[in-house]
């Protein structure tokens, strides 16, 4: 593992009704961003208890990484629309001590 990598936790909570289109968006970024350089890991997985949502595990070689990753086409065509679909989104980065 890189000294400077990062790693994002991000839950996301789906807007009323908008479960499966905030999937499938999710599901969009996946291949795109695995291909980034910078990005070590991007898994999504699914709350199997309420309240519904999901979780991002992203692993990112460096915080600069991730800054880069945020100006791709697939971020920023994410970013644009997310609202519409989200009731929520707590993200948090983190770095590995052991």
């Amino acid at each position: 593992m890189p000294k400077d990598a990062v790693t994002l936790i991000v839950i996301l909570r789906p807007r009323e009704g908008q479960e499966i289109l905030l999937e499938a968006e999710l599901r969009a970024l996946i291949g795109p961003t695995r291909k980034e350089e910078g990005c070590l890991t991007y898994e999504l997985y699914r709350a199997l208890d309420a309240p519904r949502g999901f979780l991002l595990h992203e692993v990112w070689a460096s915080r600069d990484a991730h800054t880069e990753h945020m100006h791709t086409p697939h971020f920023l065509r994410w970013n644009a629309g997310k609202d519409a679909l989200l009731a929520s989104r707590d993200g948090t980065f983190w770095k590995q001590i052991a």
